[in-house]
């Protein structure tokens, strides 16, 4: 005890600081904002890319050919939409996702879930997952269409494989997430494994799993987009590739605000839900 006293004497002293002045909570690590603040941010999100656009556009800066105006871009979104063609292929892609984005979900939280609560479940599969998940889905489609045919089949296989294996892997790590002093506690009161699993996992899981879905529908729109280039009569995807044959970037521009924000209401849509289910989660 001695000698650690007599090593204290022996430290330099600490550098005085002046005391830190008061930030606003704009630039404070993890603290709320004002709610008047939060919306000028998120009307500033949107404004910033959009001025920028206009600008770069209407100044002709970057030829038409290649950055249409934004009165060009909605106004052939205007047209696509009054013809009815845009109607058709929005509902005609938003179905191939719901399929196979959705077939994907219901197989991958089960398993996802089994591999999250068991340690035997992810000795047996994570590492064939961890292997699968780096194959690139749109590797698989010269496969997808000998087996499956140039229909509607292999679009949703697609969508299928290039979101199931991710989605199970990040349910499995939301899963494994549930404090264990709450399984624990659970076991003392007596409650069996069926029931830890479903009053207690489960319920504390959910928030991250529609979290998760709300992260892999992203890369939903990503995969239905090839899959339409590939081989399809109908979809954005294919009016993107039919846009690009002819150099319409207005039309292209327009697809684009159009998967935009269908994106933003199922993201909005997601986050609303996720916020119900989770109300008590901390």
């Amino acid at each position: 005890m001695a000698e650690s006293q007599g090593d204290r004497k022996d430290w330099p002293p600490l550098p005085s600081r002046r005391r830190p002045r008061r930030t606003s909570p704009l630039l404070t690590i993890r603290t709320p904002i004002p709610g008047r603040a939060r919306w000028v941010l998120m009307v500033l999100s949107f404004a910033i890319p959009f001025t920028a656009w206009l600008i770069l556009s209407e100044a002709r800066i970057v030829e038409p050919r290649f950055l249409p105006t934004p009165g060009a871009a909605f106004s052939a979104l205007w047209d696509m939409a009054r013809s009815g063609q845009l109607w058709t292929d929005t509902w005609d892609t938003v179905r191939r996702i719901l399929l196979g984005f959705g077939l994907g979900v219901l197989v991958s939280v089960p398993i996802g879930f089994t591999m999250g609560s068991f340690q035997a479940g992810r000795a047996l599969l994570e590492p064939v997952l961890g292997l699968v998940r780096y194959l690139p889905a749109p590797a698989f489609i010269p496969l997808l269409l000998i087996w499956l045919g140039i229909d509607e089949a292999p679009k949703i296989a697609l969508l299928f494989f290039g979101t199931v294996f991710f989605n199970m892997l990040m349910v499995a790590d939301v899963v494994r997430q549930v404090p264990m002093p709450m399984i624990n506690v659970s076991y003392t009161l007596g409650a069996r494994r069926g029931e830890v699993l479903r009053k207690v996992v489960l319920p504390h899981s959910l928030p991250g799993m529609i979290d998760t879905i709300r992260v892999n529908i992203a890369a939903a729109w990503n995969f239905v987009v090839v899959a339409e280039l590939v081989s399809s009569t109908t979809g954005l995807g294919r009016r993107i590739m039919q846009a690009q044959r002819f150099q319409h970037t207005d039309e292209i521009f327009a697809i684009l605000i159009v998967i935009g924000v269908l994106g933003v209401l199922i993201d909005v849509a997601l986050r609303l839900i996720r916020t119900q289910v989770g109300r008590w989660v901390v």
